[in-house]
């Protein structure tokens, strides 16, 4: 169908295929987001597991906070240079300061879950430890794909 032929069509037409149309970028974005977000999981575990059997043995929560720090780094330009390029749409100093406020909301969920299952709950181990930062990261990847498209990378320019 060519574009003179777009006006032909009926509107149910229409409303499928743009449908279509922002189906196909969510799936773009889900699949480049997941990957800038396993990259991102292998520098904040392997990092945090680094941090725990060196330097910071006794401070758990300190070191996921250091490891959640750099991949936040790596995530920002990830995200912003292919995840959401086509969406950039503000000033970089509001897209940073947004992403950067997201990510600590983010950071924060990790924190707590591990904190809890760590000194709440007693599960002391490395391997509880581990279980819980990748449950907290699991819940902080949810609340910032959400975050990114609504606030952080909100509009869409072509």
């Amino acid at each position: 169908m060519t574009a003179q032929d777009a006006p032909s069509r009926g509107p149910i037409s229409r409303a499928l295929e743009a449908a279509r149309g922002a189906v196909d970028v969510l799936y773009r974005e889900v699949i480049k987001f997941g990957v800038v977000g396993a990259v991102a999981f292998v520098i904040d575990l392997g990092l945090a597991n680094v941090l725990w059997h060196t330097v910071l043995e006794d401070k758990v929560t300190t070191a996921k906070i250091i490891s959640g720090a750099v991949a936040t780094l790596f995530a920002w330009i990830g995200n912003r240079q292919w995840t959401f390029r086509h969406r950039r749409s503000r000033p970089v100093h509001h897209e940073v300061a947004l992403f950067f406020g997201v990510n600590i909301v983010a950071l924060g969920i990790s924190a707590v879950t591990l904190a809890a299952s760590h000194y709440a709950l007693g599960f002391t181990t490395r391997l509880a430890d581990n279980v819980a930062t990748v449950v907290g990261i699991g819940l902080g990847t949810l609340f910032r794909f959400w975050a990114y498209r609504r606030w952080v990378f909100s509009h869409e320019t072509l």
